[in-house]
C-alpha cells in the first residue's frame, strides 16, 4: 500500500467520482426524456443521439441493469481507493475520515449535481451518454443479461412481469394538458382549434342543431310563384323540401342544381322535383366527431336530426360542425347571431330561443351547457316556472333580467356580462 503513489490514488479517485457522476446523470437524463419528442427526432430528423437513446429505452430493464452495474462498481472501487488514501495519509483514523469525506463528495458531485443538470437538460445529457452506453451494453451484455434474468425471476415471484410495461398512449384529457402547456410553441388560436377538435366527442348534434321551428325550407303546397321567389332570394344553398310541414319531408334540394335546370329552360314543378335528393337523417345523440366522418362517408353536407321516435327535431350542417372547430366565420358579435342585440349601456338583449353553446362561443361567456340547450330552457329549468317580465335572477354568475315573455316561454332576456359574479366553479378553477 505504501508503494502506491499518493498522486495515483488521488487521480484514480477523481476518475471514479467522474464515472459515478456520469452513470447517475445518464440515468436521470435518459429517463427524463420526452418520449414523444424522442420519437419525432428519430423518425423525422434522424438524430443519431436520439436514435441510440431510443434503442436503449426499448429495454429499460437492461438499461437500468447496465447503469447500476457501472455505478455500483465505480462507487465500490472509489470507496476502496479512498480507504487506501486515508490510511496512507492519516493512519487508522483515515478510514473514518475517508468514509465521511467520500460520502459527502459522492452525494454532491456524483449524485445531486449531475442528476440536477440531467433533469434540467435531459436531451443534452442523454444523447451524449447514449454514445457511451450503447457500446458498453454490447461489451457487458452477458453480465447485464445475467443480472436482469435473476432480477426478473424474482419479480415474477411477486406477479410482476417486465412485459407489462405501460404503453405510451395519451388519453384525450392528457392531450388537452399537452396542448395547454405548449405555451408559445403553438399560437393561442391554434391551441383553441386543437382543443375544439378534442371536444367534438363530447358534443352531440343536438347541441348545435338548428331547432325545427327555425328550419327554412320549401313547402310544395305553397304557390309555385312563391316558391320561385323563395329560391331566388334564399340565403342558403341547400334547403329541405317538404309538403305541408317539416314532418313530411321529401328531400333536400341544392340551389346549384335548380340553377342548372333553369339554365336549360323554364323551371317547372316537375323539373324541380327531379333535382330533389333523398333526405339524410341522423340521431340526435350522435357525437360531432362521428357525424363529421358520416358526412364525409355519405358525401353529405346537411342532415335532419331525429329523436328516438323518428320525429324531426332540427337540422345540422357540415358548416355547423366546422364552426365548432374554427369558430364563427364573422368577427362582429352583433352580426354573428340574430339572437344577440348589443345595447348602448353594454348589456345585451338576447332571444330566449338562443342556443347556449352559441352564446358562449360568440360572446366568450361561460353559461352551463350540461342542461337545456336554449336560454329559455335554462331559465325555466332554474326557476321551475315561466317567469313574468321584470323578473331578475343570477344564473351561473350572470345577472339576467326577463324583458319579455309569452304564455309558454321566455322571449327576451337582458344580460349584463360586465357584472358577472364569480361562482364556486370559477373559484375552484383559479385555485
Amino acid at each position: 500500500m505504501d508503494d502506491i503513489p499518493t498522486g495515483l490514488l488521488v487521480g484514480t479517485l477523481l476518475v471514479l467520482i467522474f464515472l459515478s457522476a456520469f452513470f447517475s446523470g445518464s440515468e436521470t437524463g435518459l429517463f427524463s426524456l420526452n418520449r414523444y419528442r424522442l420519437r419525432h427526432l428519430v423518425k423525422k430528423a434522424g438524430h443519431p443521439g436520439a436514435r441510440r437513446a431510443h434503442e436503449l429505452l426499448q429495454r429499460p430493464d437492461r438499461l437500468i441493469g447496465l447503469i447500476l452495474l457501472g455505478n455500483n462498481f465505480v462507487n465500490i472501487l472509489a470507496s476502496s481507493t479512498a480507504t487506501l488514501l486515508g490510511l496512507k495519509l492519516f493512519g487508522e483514523a483515515g478510514i473514518a475520515i475517508a468514509t465521511g469525506a467520500l460520502t459527502f463528495v459522492i452525494l454532491i458531485f456524483a449524485e445531486v449535481a449531475p442528476k440536477t443538470v440531467a433533469a434540467l437538460h435531459p436531451e443534452r445529457v442523454a444523447f451524449a451518454a447514449a454514445f457511451v452506453l450503447n457500446p458498453l451494453l454490447r461489451v457487458l451484455y452477458p453480465l447485464v443479461w445475467s443480472v436482469n434474468a435473476i432480477a426478473n425471476s424474482l419479480l415474477r415471484l411477486f406477479g410482476i412481469s417486465t412485459a407489462d410495461a405501460p404503453k405510451l398512449h395519451l388519453s384525450s384529457d392528457e392531450l388537452r394538458t399537452v396542448v395547454h402547456e405548449a405555451g408559445n410553441m403553438i399560437p393561442q388560436r391554434h391551441q383553441q382549434m386543437l382543443l375544439s377538435i378534442l371536444d367534438l366527442e363530447k358534443v352531440t348534434v343536438e347541441d348545435i342543431m338548428i331547432p325545427r321551428n327555425e328550419i327554412t325550407g320549401i313547402d310544395l303546397e305553397d304557390d309555385w310563384n312563391d316558391i320561385l321567389q323563395q329560391l331566388s332570394s334564399s340565403q342558403h344553398t341547400r334547403l329541405p323540401v317538404y309538403k305541408g310541414g317539416i314532418d313530411n319531408v321529401l328531400g333536400i334540394v341544392h340551389l346549384r342544381n335548380v340553377l342548372a335546370v333553369h339554365k336549360h329552360g323554364e323551371l317547372t314543378r316537375d323539373a324541380f322535383m327531379k333535382v330533389i335528393r333523398d333526405p339524410y337523417f341522423v340521431p340526435e345523440g350522435t357525437a360531432l366527431n362521428t357525424q363529421l366522418l358520416n358526412f364525409q362517408q355519405q358525401r353529405r353536407r346537411i342532415a335532419l336530426v331525429v329523436d328516438e321516435y323518428g320525429d324531426i327535431q332540427g337540422l345540422v350542417t357540415l358548416d355547423d360542425i366546422l364552426e365548432e372547430i374554427v369558430g364563427e366565420f364573422t368577427t362582429d358579435p352583433a352580426a354573428r347571431s340574430k339572437d344577440i342585440h348589443p345595447q348602448e349601456d353594454g348589456t345585451y338583449l338576447v332571444e330566449g330561443s338562443a342556443n347556449v353553446r352559441d352564446l358562449n362561443r360568440l360572446m366568450q361567456w361561460n353559461l352551463p351547457t350540461d342542461g337545456p340547450k336554449t336560454l329559455n330552457g335554462m331559465i325555466i329549468e332554474y326557476l321551475e316556472t315561466i317567469p313574468e317580465a321584470g323578473t331578475s335572477l343570477l344564473l351561473a354568475g350572470y345577472p339576467l333580467e326577463i324583458v319579455q315573455t309569452t304564455a309558454n316561454a321566455v322571449k327576451t332576456v337582458r344580460i349584463d356580462p360586465n357584472f358577472r359574479k364569480k361562482t364556486p366553479a370559477d373559484a375552484a378553477d383559479q385555485g
